[in-house]
């Protein structure tokens, strides 16, 4: 088989994987409290990096490394994907999907007004408006009235932790560590699990590891291993062998798979409004997303990253 198309296959991957592990952390937190789902999940994806990096010889890191993984580790790991996790207790797997992929509409108003950095072009107006003409599709009618505040609450978490991820990746994109970035991801995966599971042990939120049913175990291990491994990998491998512009595709496809896969395995029900709501957003995030790949600011490089 072809380098290309081992890459297509990659691409395969990494689209359906990212995109069910969304539908697997719903399952998780139907049977365990969120944080500590979250901090579990981290904790060993995070040792699976680290190991593997020490192995290699990689030293640890250093107290100005420290200072620098610290934060990132509340902004990506904390804020956004154990915050996320604690949302899909209100939400579809599907939404939370599609909340996430919102984040280069929030970089681009981040640059904007806070960095002057980012030029509103016509694409890019479009494109906000698209993303936000496709939100009102998914709340129309029966959103907010079927669900109750809950379900605001969770649409409310989710986008908060949306945010956090975009001002994480554009710090990354601005202030560059002299770190191996996947080593530098397995450290913010430990500190941010240590941080949520002394939070779920301070707040009595929490189960035995002993009563963690398996069903629960089995999402845990999947995102590890599906998730944080194999489909990181095949991501690699594509952005390699791929152009960036197919490459990056995935990003477009993981709600929609979290949408079919959620509604099959879930019973998450699917309205026109929230079909016609994911096409228009998704259209909104690829002209945004060109429109940050067209301009030399530095974190247009964060419209190639995704996955909360």
């Amino acid at each position: 088989m072809s380098h290309q198309k081992k890459a297509y296959l990659a691409l395969s991957v990494t689209s359906i994987v990212w995109g069910t592990t969304w539908v697997a952390s719903k399952m998780g937190v139907k049977h365990m409290p969120a944080f500590e789902l979250a901090s579990i999940r981290q904790f060993l994806g995070g040792s699976i990096y680290v190991l593997f990096f020490l192995m290699k010889g990689e030293k640890l890191p250093t107290g100005k490394q420290f200072l620098w993984l610290i934060p990132m580790a509340f902004l990506m790991f904390v804020s956004a994907n154990g915050i996320a996790t604690y949302g899909l207790q209100f939400i579809t797997s599907g939404l939370a999907a599609l909340i996430a992929a919102l984040y280069p509409l929030s970089v681009v108003l981040i640059e904007r007004f806070y960095f002057k950095a980012i030029k509103i072009t016509l694409p890019t107006i479009i494109g906000l408006l698209l993303g936000l003409l496709g939100i009102g599709f998914i709340f129309y009618k029966d959103s907010l009235q079927a669900h109750g505040t809950n379900y605001l609450l969770g649409v409310g978490l989710s986008m908060f932790a949306m945010i956090c991820w975009s001002v994480g990746s554009i710090l990354i994109a601005r202030n560059k560590i002299n770190m191996n970035a996947y080593n530098s991801i397995g450290w913010q995966m430990l500190i941010s699990a240590c941080c949520m599971g002394l939070y779920t042990i301070y707040s009595g939120n929490y189960i035995s590891l002993f009563e963690i049913p398996a069903v629960a175990w089995g999402a845990i291990i999947y995102m590890v291993i599906g998730g944080s491994i194999f489909a990181f990998i095949s991501f690699i491998y594509s952005m390699k062998h791929l152009h960036p512009a197919i490459a990056s595709l995935y990003a477009y496809i993981n709600p929609i798979v979290a949408i079919w896969v959620g509604s099959l395995l879930l019973g998450e029900k699917m309205t026109w409004n929230s079909i016609l709501g994911t096409i228009c957003t998704l259209i909104g995030v690829y002209l945004v997303n060109r429109s940050l790949k067209n301009q030399k600011d530095p974190v247009s490089a964060v419209a190639d990253a995704d996955g909360m």
